[in-house]
């Protein structure tokens, strides 16, 4: 089959790409590599010149006195162009519901010429979207991204890009996609949850893991353990890295001779991977019932990770606690005790370690995780 991404947040759709050309597979991935995280693309969406730093502050004003904004205009432009290319596909698949990351009106002119122009859209939600953030909202969950908000609006200017998607525009969007994709996909709890029951919804797939790219590499305990702090300061608010960084504190102070701390902002995606090399220890994210992407890439090679793994997530994948993973929860205490007991008890390390790797190779296989697309895709 010929088939084409559009999109890529966390390197899922990389992934999915690698394991589908494995099975013989046609693949493009059309995407602006996210960012500062610099995924791979076949075909690159270059940023709005009005991104740089000088025209960045010109863009500022025009929007200002009069109420356009250059860069998005230029962006849409760009997409545009692009587009007419993107053709005779046997599927599509929409990294979020704003794959293209232009205005919902934009958006949906783009993706009406690519329904055009292609055999079956699919939606994946891995992300922030109309679904889980109005679930959210509605606070249907016992934490969720959205907690630090309830309990401080003050931080409203910190959430505007996540209650975007709420907006009237995004709502239509939102049912506008529904109306015309053959369905949508969850890659994990934090999204199967609210999609659960929801027309078109096809159920949840896992993310796919790269197993032969990431090599499983056995942990070695000489006189310190190390952790590892890695911060998206955008994102540092929904998902908790606040707690992190006072247990980090506490544990500085507390264990100085037994720990060494390696803290990072921002990183390309190489650069963070890296950066983690020689850690024991990896702190991913807090505010979440399953494990991000990122989790799961440190799981496969063998580090033990505080992130999302809350009861349904033992429960859906039949895991007793702590043998996998580390649930991280909204509590500084509470982290400091598992970083304690695990300082205390090295083998414990070694154990996990070893456990993560299996349930990666289990669960997120990425060539069979590439079957269970196609299984979709195809019924």
């Amino acid at each position: 089959m010929k088939i084409l991404l559009v999109g890529e947040y966390s390197r899922l759709h990389n992934s999915l790409k690698e394991g589908l050309t494995a099975l013989g597979h046609e693949v493009v991935l059309v995407s602006s590599g996210d960012g500062f995280k610099k995924y791979p693309s076949d075909i690159l969406i270059k940023p709005s010149i009005f991104d740089k730093p000088g025209l960045k502050i010109f863009a500022k004003f025009f929007d200002k006195f009069f109420d356009i904004q250059l860069n998005k205009h230029e962006y849409y432009y760009n997409i545009n162009k692009l587009v007419p290319s993107l053709s005779g596909f046997d599927i599509v698949q929409l990294i979020n519901e704003q794959a293209f990351r232009v205005s919902p009106q934009h958006e949906i002119k783009l993706i009406t010429r690519l329904i055009k122009q292609n055999k079956h859209v699919f939606l994946l939600s891995c992300g922030t979207d109309y679904t889980s953030v109005k679930y959210a909202l509605d606070k249907k969950l016992k934490y969720s991204i959205l907690t630090p908000y309830f309990k401080n609006k003050a931080l409203k200017n910190h959430y505007q890009f996540i209650l975007k998607y709420v907006s009237i525009p995004n709502k239509i969007l939102h049912n506008f996609l529904f109306s015309k994709i053959k369905g949508v996909i969850s890659s994990d709890l934090d999204y199967h949850i609210p999609l659960n029951g929801a027309p078109k919804y096809l159920g949840l797939i896992p993310n796919p893991i790269n197993i032969d790219a990431l090599k499983y590499r056995q942990l070695l305990i000489g006189d310190k353990i190390i952790i590892f702090h890695g911060i998206n300061t955008n994102n540092a608010i929904k998902k908790g890295n606040k707690f992190f960084t006072d247990a980090l504190n506490i544990i500085k102070h507390k264990y100085r001779n037994k720990v060494d701390i390696i803290a990072s902002e921002d990183l390309p995606y190489e650069a963070y991977m890296k950066a983690f090399e020689s850690c024991h220890i990896l702190l991913d994210q807090v505010y979440s019932y399953d494990q991000g992407y990122n989790a799961l890439e440190a799981m496969a090679i063998g580090k033990v990770v505080f992130t999302g793994a809350e009861e349904e997530w033992l429960e859906y994948y039949n895991v007793d606690e702590t043998k996998v993973v580390i649930n991280a929860l909204p509590n500084t205490d509470y982290i400091v005790s598992k970083l304690e007991w695990l300082i205390n008890n090295p083998k414990k390390i070694i154990e996990i370690s070893k456990n993560a790797r299996d349930f990666i190779e289990k669960e997120h296989d990425y060539i069979h995780i590439s079957n269970e697309y196609l299984k979709k895709w195809t019924s």
